[in-house]
């Protein structure tokens, strides 16, 4: 009998891996969502989130996907129902990020062919999330909990590939990395007040930062 196929390499797993960051764009009210992602893209940042609740969440996604190809993985975020996995599978997204773990929405990102990211605060959960089949786990809230908490975590369950997100700073990057976070995922610290009219200009230079350190360059 020939030895059956390898499984396929996940895209989002294999993004976070190698670019190690998140962008989360996240706002209750009408913004320049098109315009953040594309100075997070000319940054350097190969992974953005785009909330499910931020208005003109879907068309955002719809247009950045199609505008930026493969090299960039746009996502929706705060995803709850199985309806909002859907929705970003049509407007061309990539994966999913949940507050929680949910067996159902981890299954649905995948028989859409997405990724997903489930939030999770305790092993269990976080274990729960990867039988699942999910391309990595979310740490939520990690400023509750920080490097030593991941790195606990980590020594029982090496192979479980966890990010970290919430209140990550740019000088959190390496202690996390060096805890055994796969990547980190990040909303106000890098974004600032971009999506509040903002200095684009000052968002670029953030970027820069964060995709320095997520690559391990001193910050």
């Amino acid at each position: 009998m020939p030895p059956a196929p390898a499984p396929s390499p996940d895209p989002l797993l294999t993004a976070l891996r190698r670019h190690r960051l998140v962008a989360i764009l996240r706002t209750r009210t009408e913004a320049p969502l098109l315009d953040v992602i594309r100075v997070l893209a000319d940054a350097g940042v190969r992974i953005v989130e785009v909330t499910v609740p931020t208005p003109g969440s879907t068309g955002a996604i719809r247009t950045a996907a199609a505008e930026l190809g493969p090299e960039v993985l746009v996502g929706a975020g705060t995803v709850t129902r199985a309806e909002e996995v859907t929705r970003t599978a049509e407007a061309g997204g990539r994966f999913i990020v949940c507050p929680h773990t949910d067996p159902a929405l981890i299954g649905a990102a995948r028989a859409a062919g997405l990724g997903s990211l489930p939030g999770a605060y305790t092993p269990t959960e976080a274990l729960t999330a990867w039988r699942c089949s999910a391309s990595a786990v979310k740490i939520f809230p990690a400023s509750q909990l920080g490097p030593r908490y991941v790195a606990d975590l980590a020594a029982p369950l090496p192979d479980l590939p966890v990010v970290p997100t919430g209140g990550v700073e740019v000088c959190d990057i390496a202690p996390y990395r060096e805890a055994g976070a796969t990547a980190v995922a990040v909303s106000s610290p890098l974004i600032g007040d971009a999506l509040a009219g903002g200095s684009l200009a000052e968002l670029h230079r953030r970027a820069r930062r964060y995709v320095h350190a997520a690559e391990g360059a001193p910050v």
